[in-house]
């Protein structure tokens, strides 16, 4: 190959690569200013949040701290209904609390848990 086809070659693979770049770097710039103005909701009222209600939504890999934010139920009612001692039991999911303490009667937690909500549900006023 001549030098002179040589030296176009490489400028060319040069112009090519410089297109290239700069056609992603614009991309990715489009896209970071759109991800920019995405903003997280404005934190609520703790009385303007909905409180759940239907303990069926309730599932073994949920910890029983997250069930009494979501339900509005004290953690010590839900501890003291299935009888297991809070401390190192806070991240412990309702199956490995099952696992742990029952392990002879598989989702006996999370049916107490589930009673144990629902009979300590906050009364809520009607929406008029």
């Amino acid at each position: 190959m001549t030098p002179s086809r040589q030296r176009a070659l490489i400028i060319s693979l040069i112009v090519i690569g410089m297109v290239i770049v700069g056609f992603f770097g614009l991309r990715t710039l489009h896209a970071f200013r759109e991800f920019r103005g995405h903003r997280p909701p404005p934190p609520s009222a703790p009385d303007a949040a909905q409180i759940e209600t239907d303990v069926e939504l309730i599932r073994d890999w949920m910890t029983i701290p997250y069930i009494a934010r979501t339900y509005r139920v004290p953690a010590k009612k839900l501890y003291e209904a299935i009888e297991i001692p809070r401390k190192g039991n806070d991240e412990k999911s309702l199956a490995q609390l099952n696992e742990k303490y029952f392990p002879q009667a598989p989702g006996i937690v999370m049916e107490m848990i589930k009673a144990a909500v629902q009979a300590n549900l906050p009364v809520t006023p009607p929406v008029p």
